[in-house]
């Protein structure tokens, strides 16, 4: 199965794409993952937060294809601990799904359309992270839940 990670803007500081590099090597021995960065909106500031989401909805869409399983990052998603985690991956590696899409949205969310179209929504946290961090913290989940899945000591348990 590949897994992408779709996410609006790029990341800028440093220290993250550090950490984000660190992981997208780790992850290279489990699985095929790819991050794909899309560009922001330009003069969004111009724009409501609903139009913001429609717009970041359709730039989202083109990377979508219909048969993926798609997951939403978001804070009104379910929350799962990292085994969980690691058993829903599991589950959808063991099922048909070739590709599965989880999606960073932007700093406003996801537009309606891209809610409706999604076919699962995943919380990281309670708590509210930037954008640029969602990356890193998910990346590292990932790598977690398969060394988890591969009975690996990274994870303590």
């Amino acid at each position: 199965m590949k897994i992408t990670l779709l996410s609006i803007g790029k990341t800028n500081n440093n220290y993250l794409k550090e950490g984000i590099t660190e992981y997208l090597n780790r992850l290279k021995h489990y699985t095929h993952f790819e991050i794909t960065e899309i560009p922001a909106l330009k003069k969004a500031s111009s724009l409501t937060p609903e139009i913001i989401k429609q717009k970041e909805a359709d730039l989202i869409f083109k990377y979508i294809k219909t048969n993926d399983f798609v997951v939403l990052l978001d804070e009104n998603g379910k929350q799962m601990s990292s085994k969980d985690f690691s058993v829903f991956l599991q589950k959808k590696m063991n099922s048909s799904v070739k590709e599965t899409v989880f999606v960073v949205g932007g700093a406003w969310g996801f537009g309606q359309r891209l809610l409706e179209r999604a076919n699962y929504k995943l919380s990281l946290s309670k708590m509210t992270f930037s954008h640029q961090m969602v990356r890193l913290f998910f990346i590292e989940q990932l790598y977690r839940a398969f060394t988890i899945l591969r009975g690996e000591a990274y994870h303590n348990e």
